[in-house]
């Protein structure tokens, strides 16, 4: 396995979240009615346990002083503490911070991890800040929330607009209000950190390195290569690149790469790595590379490809643009890509979907590494990382694959039933206090 370190910029496409709670929920309840879920234990899982919103003051390089909003909500606690990113984006509200925590309860329990979900985050544009601006706005956003965080009660993560030195800088900054004694043993109040400040050896790639394998499982499911797999992608953020570089070592061919700021396309392959230097330094975009043609926005899910890996936002495949799709799959990169309209006409039309919680957990299950490791006060190597990434991965894909068999069912109703299973046994187990 060849060892890559580079920063990633995330995408910052603007997309509406609307509809974002009411799919989730639709969802859930999809499954909920499939397995018979006792009413008492769906009632809970409707709802979420705590929201937070803090408003709180920064000064920015000029002097002025601006009042930011933040949000953090945590869905579920009955498997562990709840676990999840915070992002940094202009559509971050209440509304998606729910949905997006609800859809990490799903995700860490079809991964059979010790979490529940939360999710979070601030409303504003981060390219319009300086470093220093966003470094002051982390940290007073990180004392904002207070002891609504902490390395076993709630765990965030890097998300879209947010990276490892976003969660050096609350770590730091969480620590630093701990008593002396306390400091160095709350380093994993985050994950996602730089390798150099606990952060854990693969991270940076474990996303985009799940969503490959999810591919790679299901043709070899199918009896298929990648070798010579046409596949298109939106979103060249972390995700993304991730995604595209495993599946391009793989043999298959990128053809078409949709980002924030246009669409590119190019039949006979973009080479990934040439595209990742571009777009570092076009200040993130892929606009313009050389070696592809410019394509219509709107043109960009019906180019002819055999994969489709979605990893922007949500609400990107709609009932406006899934008819349109050529791809045979659907990788779902990204949270809640599809909306429940776009989902049955590409089911109907006999396109495989590999949804989010499954397809895209490679995140989670490398942050549970990293917990694990700061917590046990380990290192581990990156191939040991990969490995285990790798074992973790394949026997969730197995499981709801068989599932999905068994019952007849689409991939993403059978990882439901599967999380929402293993919820409601826990429930079941304890009891509800008091």
């Amino acid at each position: 396995m060849t060892t890559i370190t580079k920063e990633i910029k995330s995408d910052r496409k603007k997309v509406p979240v609307k509809g974002m709670m009411d799919n989730v929920l639709e969802q859930f309840n999809s499954a909920a009615n499939h397995i018979d879920l006792h009413p008492n234990i769906r009632k809970i899982l409707n709802i979420t346990n705590n929201e937070i919103i803090v408003n709180f003051p920064v000064k920015m390089d000029n002097g002025e002083v601006k009042i930011f909003t933040g949000y953090r909500v945590q869905h579920n606690n009955a498997l562990g503490p709840y676990k999840g990113g915070l992002r940094y984006h202009p559509t971050v509200d209440i509304d998606a911070a729910r949905a997006l925590a609800m859809w990490m309860t799903w995700k860490t329990s079809l991964a059979g991890l010790p979490y529940g979900g939360g999710k979070g985050g601030i409303q504003l544009d981060p390219s319009k800040y300086s470093q220093g601006e966003l470094e002051r706005i982390t940290r007073r956003f990180t004392f904002a929330l207070a002891d609504n965080i902490g390395p076993e009660h709630d765990i965030p993560a890097p998300d879209v607009n947010t990276n490892s030195q976003t969660m050096a800088w609350i770590a730091d900054t969480y620590m630093s209000t701990r008593p002396p004694a306390e400091r160095t043993a709350n380093q994993h109040v985050v994950t996602g950190k730089p390798t150099g400040s606990g952060g854990l050896e693969g991270r940076d790639r474990a996303t985009g390195y799940g969503v490959f394998l999810n591919i790679k499982f299901w043709a070899e499911k199918n009896n298929e290569s990648l070798e010579g797999k046409r596949f298109i992608v939106q979103g060249f953020g972390n995700v993304g690149y991730w995604a595209s570089y495993f599946m391009e070592m793989e043999g298959a061919r990128l053809v078409a790469v949709q980002d924030a700021f246009g669409s590119i396309r190019n039949p006979n392959g973009i080479n990934v790595e040439d595209l990742f230097n571009y777009s570092i330094l076009n200040n993130g975009s892929i606009s313009g590379f050389p070696e592809a043609f410019e394509l219509d926005n709107e043109k960009f899910y019906s180019t002819e490809c055999d994969i489709c890996i979605p990893a922007a936002l949500g609400n990107q495949i709609t009932k406006e643009n899934a008819s349109s799709i050529k791809a045979k799959l659907i990788a779902e990169g990204a949270n809640g890509p599809t909306n429940v309209e776009g989902e049955k006409i590409l089911l109907e039309k006999g396109v495989m979907i590999i949804p989010d919680i499954l397809c895209n957990s490679g995140g989670v299950v490398g942050s549970y590494f990293e917990w694990l490791q700061n917590r046990n006060g380990e290192l581990w190597q990156l191939d040991e990382v990969m490995q285990k990434l790798d074992k973790k991965m394949r026997e969730s894909f197995i499981k709801v694959f068989d599932y999905s068999e068994k019952e007849g069912l689409d991939l993403r109703t059978a990882a439901y039933c599967l999380a929402i299973k293993r919820i409601e046994k826990a429930y079941i187990q304890r009891g509800i206090f008091p």
